[in-house]
């Protein structure tokens, strides 16, 4: 599968972004999926998180309530809708996908196969 990520952007703080991963290949509904982000000087960590059927979602405690993961596997696309953002929220955020098999340890990045290309967000005050 390979990733290519979208939506981001420049908005103040208490607006809203929603990014997009879209995903080619005919598994990515077998893919479990997440969204983390990298500030600069500082290593890329977990947002969010989503098993390959949806029927589980993992958050950061620093987005939990203000960010949703969702995805749509007719249309090969995850989708990380943030709302009430802030400026701590500025980042590059990359997509991934792990094919599965095992535990999924949702919140590291070496459980990944796949990346994206990253999306800058920019979150003014």
């Amino acid at each position: 599968v390979q990733l290519q990520a979208s939506g981001g952007g420049l908005v103040q703080a208490g607006g809203s972004l929603r990014l997009s991963c879209a995903a080619s290949g005919r598994t990515f509904s077998k893919y479990n999926l997440g969204w983390f982000r990298q500030a600069p000087g500082k290593e890329r960590e977990f947002v969010a998180a989503i098993k390959w059927r949806g029927e589980s979602t993992y958050y950061a405690d620093s987005v939990k309530g203000r960010f949703t993961i969702s995805r749509d596997n007719v249309e090969n696309t995850v989708y990380l809708q943030m709302n009430s953002l802030k400026p701590e929220d500025t980042a590059v955020y990359y997509c991934a996908a792990d094919a599965g098999g095992g535990t999924y340890y949702y919140a590291s990045p070496s459980e990944y196969d796949t990346w994206g290309q990253g999306t800058q967000v920019t979150v003014s005050s």
